[in-house]
């Protein structure tokens, strides 16, 4: 597996137990750094702040392009695959598009249900078309 694609596995993973335990990410990874001089790829760092910074905005456009889908009904692992994918697309530069879309997609074909892939493709790809209306 790539350097860049177990990077977003990590982060997922931190994101996920952020998640769980309600606290912040960067809590959890200090955390998992003392218990297992854990060593953490820079990306996994950029996409932890870059999810932080833009998460209001990535959740906005997830209520409103799921289809019938709110972020609460949403599995978590869908959500945090989103959250990075939707990241990736709309603020990273460095990564093509249809790169964040299939490694967002790869991510729960690993970690999540059977249906999963089929949603996190569709609705990350309608926010990859409405990408031109939806960055400044």
């Amino acid at each position: 597996m790539a350097r860049l694609s177990k990077a977003r596995g990590r982060a997922l993973e931190i994101l996920f137990e952020a998640e769980q335990r309600e606290t912040d990410p960067f809590e959890v990874l200090r955390l998992r750094r003392e218990r297992a001089e854990l060593v953490v790829d820079a990306y996994v760092l950029d996409i932890l702040r870059g999810v932080a910074q833009h998460r209001e905005e990535i959740d906005e456009l997830l209520e409103t392009y799921a289809r019938g889908w709110t972020l609460a009904r949403m599995p978590r692992v869908d959500l945090m695959a989103l959250r990075i994918g939707a990241w990736e697309l709309l603020h990273n530069d460095d990564v093509p598009d249809g790169v964040a879309v299939a490694e967002a997609v790869a991510l729960v074909r690993r970690l999540s249900t059977d249906e999963s892939p089929v949603f996190v493709n569709g609705l990350l790809g309608r926010l990859q078309k409405l990408k031109p209306t939806l960055t400044d």
